[in-house]
């Protein structure tokens, strides 16, 4: 039997600019009003409800109700990665571009995939982990955490043993659509990037994906990492 893989559906869900944008919206992993989406995507309550129905009917996004508030999250870290890979397929650009925005430069520099660090502070501290032997590449696009890693990550406050491992077990790599690297993902990436934010390593933004590197977290990356970080811009 031939089983034939749909792409035309999911395909024409996400090229919809306005579903684009609310797609972007939600990529940090919280979950928003509908309201709120709407106002990302520049349109009225009305027609966001009609794009966020066909969302969830597609398979997209999920959507829970609080009290009188409908709100909607990306269905999962699987729609997360297939959207980072998809803005990693890009036409080759002309050799002359407009120089990017603060905006781009920051979601660049270090940034929330879904729940996990992304860009090229994720992807640095991925290779740092890599380069102390604290994690290895493995099979299947995953990473094992050797014993030096599990004594590492405990001293972050990360209990290896009791992570609860996903379809691809506790850390995989994700390929950063910025860098075009992997960066750690997986329970392990969810924890660490907690961690960092709990240390006041990294702050989110209330309104964007990007993270900003404090003062301790830059002089903690280069201590425990050897992990140099650029001014972010100015």
């Amino acid at each position: 039997m031939i089983i034939q893989a749909n792409f035309a559906s999911p395909a024409a869900l996400i090229g919809d600019p306005v579903r684009a944008l609310i797609l972007n919206a939600l990529m940090d992993g919280r979950a928003l009003p509908a309201g709120e989406l709407a106002f990302a995507a520049g349109v009225t309550p009305q027609t966001a409800s009609s794009h966020l129905r066909k969302l969830v009917q597609g398979g997209l996004l999920a959507g829970e109700a609080e009290g009188r508030h409908r709100y909607f999250r990306l269905a999962g870290a699987h729609v997360a990665e297939a959207l980072e890979r998809l803005a990693d397929i890009r036409a080759d650009e002309p050799v002359r571009r407009r120089a990017p925005s603060r905006e781009a430069q920051a979601l660049r520099g270090a940034r929330r995939c879904y729940n996990h660090l992304a860009g090229k502070l994720g992807v640095q501290v991925t290779k740092a982990l890599q380069a102390k032997a604290l994690v290895l590449s493995a099979a299947d696009k995953r990473f094992a955490v050797t014993n030096s890693g599990i004594i590492w990550f405990e001293f972050l406050g990360i209990d290896i043993p009791r992570l609860k491992p996903g379809v691809r077990g506790i850390a995989r790599q994700c390929l950063d659509w910025t860098e075009r690297e992997h960066h750690l993902a997986g329970p392990l990436g969810v924890a660490l990037l907690t961690a960092f934010c709990e240390r006041d390593w990294l702050r989110r933004s209330p309104d964007s994906r990007a993270l900003q590197v404090t003062p301790a977290g830059r002089a903690s990356f280069r201590t425990l990492l050897d992990v140099e970080i650029e001014p972010g811009p100015a």
